[in-house]
């Protein structure tokens, strides 16, 4: 019993509770990104987990970079170069999206929640331009999740938790990394950013 208490309060620790790092943004306005840069916004929105947070990162070729952490009724605004990425969020475990970005454009994505063994974990879900797709433009929802989630950045106190947490980080990765790599062709396509769904 002892055991399962102190693995569920590391898992608690390494998610993060309710208080968030970041700190809310004074410019809440999402600026467009420069002709030769490319802007993923990364949103969170749901009842569900919402005691929880997660982190976010960008892997290339296995070099893991921190982009922030994520609340319930926050957004993260993240600058990158044009082309192919893999983004990924932590809690519980990890989760992934690829992304194919054109230079000049903003890029959606929504950090859906799903139930893990001891707390929630968290899925990252482009937000296309295609009407068909699970999470799109033309939802409803998506100019809700715009308007009631506030622009967060990092603070001192996040980068400290990422430094403290990287270990932890880079063995989620190398765990979930490999189940990714199973999923289909077409359930990649459904989990990536493609050129024309960049507003």
């Amino acid at each position: 019993m002892t055991k399962r208490i102190l693995l569920l309060i590391a898992i608690t620790l390494l998610a993060g509770c309710a208080s968030n790092p970041m700190v809310v943004a004074p410019q809440q306005e999402l600026l467009k990104p420069l002709n030769d840069e490319s802007q993923v916004v990364f949103m969170r929105s749901s009842f569900v987990g919402s005691a929880i947070s997660a982190s976010l990162y960008e892997v290339n070729n296995g070099d893991i970079e921190f982009i922030g952490v994520i609340v319930n009724g926050t957004k993260v605004s993240y600058k990158t170069t044009p082309g192919k990425h893999v983004f990924m969020v932590v809690s519980e475990a990890a989760d992934f999206m690829e992304a194919d970005l054109s230079a000049g454009k903003t890029y959606y994505s929504i950090a859906t929640p799903r139930m893990g063994a001891w707390a929630a974990r968290f899925s990252l879900w482009p937000i296309k331009n295609d009407p068909n797709a699970d999470f799109h433009t033309d939802m409803p929802q998506f100019d809700g999740w715009l308007k009631n989630t506030k622009l967060v950045e990092n603070t001192d106190k996040s980068l400290a938790w990422y430094e403290a947490n990287k270990e932890t980080v880079r063995q989620k990765y190398e765990k979930y990394w490999s189940v990714w790599k199973t999923k289909s062709e077409a359930d990649l396509l459904k989990r990536t950013l493609m050129p024309e769904d960049g507003l």
